[in-house]
């Protein structure tokens, strides 16, 4: 039996229909599995903190800022500096994590250190019947706490931030890695670090600040300037001094007293403001004695070692050395 030309006709349009209907589903499912997958989702979470674009990120993520936290960290270059340590990023095959919920795990290295981060999405529905749509899972961001002795503000990712009581609570995306450090005229801080891989919170990134040789110099040099003047008094117990000198004999010449050793200030952070540890040094005493009995004159060239404290105040540009010297 002869195919008439009609049925020709129909069964080539069959063999097209069956192959678009083919390709039509082939497509989609490869949409499924790249544009709308769990995957591309976290992949464009990622690409939006490396650009620094912290609406796109939030919204993508579907998190909250955690109520009184500082937003500081969340957008433009502070953002931008989070992830600029973050490489050898790799996003895992989502795996089923209950009904209509996926895990995705991401893989790399933050400040040069191996982390994972476990991302869930969860499917929405689907866009015009066909387009599978995933979403993270809601939450709230993570918190890095900042806190630095004696200071009200600090440089966290390159951004001025202030620390009212000397700490602040800074949501921040994840991974992400947070630098702090506080550096001013007459006290510093090394950097911190802090490595935020999750929705749980680092450890405090607390900052020790010491004195700078700024500050030891300004110290120094009123701590000299007090030794100095007390030096400059020709008597054998100078006033509201450290030092003296104790004798039994009378004085046959002049009193000079000059400092051997100058005191090293070392200063700490304490009491809602600055110690300075006790002070040691070594002073000199050059005179003339004369013996009570046999009337004999003796040359005196003595070391006088002494010890006292001193109070400490910065205040702005102002810093005062305070001597407190008891008997």
């Amino acid at each position: 039996m002869q195919t008439t030309p009609v049925v020709k006709v129909l069964a080539g349009w069959l063999l097209v229909l069956m192959l678009v209907g083919t390709a039509f589903f082939a497509t989609v499912s490869l949409l499924n599995r790249q544009l709308y997958s769990p995957e591309h989702q976290v992949g464009l979470y990622l690409d939006a903190l490396r650009d620094g674009d912290g609406g796109k990120a939030l919204g993508l993520l579907a998190a909250s800022v955690p109520e009184g936290a500082n937003p500081a960290l969340l957008d433009g270059e502070p953002l931008e500096q989070a992830t600029a340590s973050l490489e050898d990023v790799t996003v895992g095959d989502a795996r089923e994590a209950g009904a209509d919920r996926v895990e995705v795990a991401v893989t790399y290295t933050l400040d040069g250190v191996e982390a994972t981060t476990a991302f869930t999405l969860q499917r929405t529905g689907t866009e015009w019947g066909l387009f599978n749509v995933w979403q993270f899972e809601p939450g709230v961001l993570p918190t890095v706490e900042v806190s630095v002795v004696n200071s009200v503000e600090a440089t966290v990712n390159g951004l001025a931030v202030g620390l009212p009581d000397g700490k602040a609570s800074l949501a921040s995306f994840y991974p992400a890695a947070v630098t702090a450090q506080y550096e001013g005229k007459y006290f510093q801080a090394p950097e911190g670090h802090a490595a935020v891989t999750g929705r749980e919170a680092p450890p405090p990134l607390a900052l020790a600040t010491e004195a700078t040789p700024e500050l030891t110099r300004a110290v120094d040099d009123q701590l000299h300037a007090f030794l100095d003047d007390c030096a400059r008094q020709t008597v054998f117990q100078p006033t509201n001094c450290p030092f003296n000198y104790l004798t039994n004999e009378r004085l046959a010449g002049d009193i000079a007293w000059s400092i051997e050793e100058y005191p090293q200030a070392s200063i700490t952070a304490g009491d809602g403001g600055w110690l300075l540890a006790p002070l040691r040094g070594s002073a000199r005493i050059d005179t003339q004695l004369r013996d009570f009995f046999s009337g004999a004159v003796r040359d005196v060239a003595e070391p006088v070692p002494f010890e006292f404290d001193a109070d400490l105040t910065v205040s702005g540009d102002t810093v005062t050395v305070t001597p407190v010297v008891r008997y």
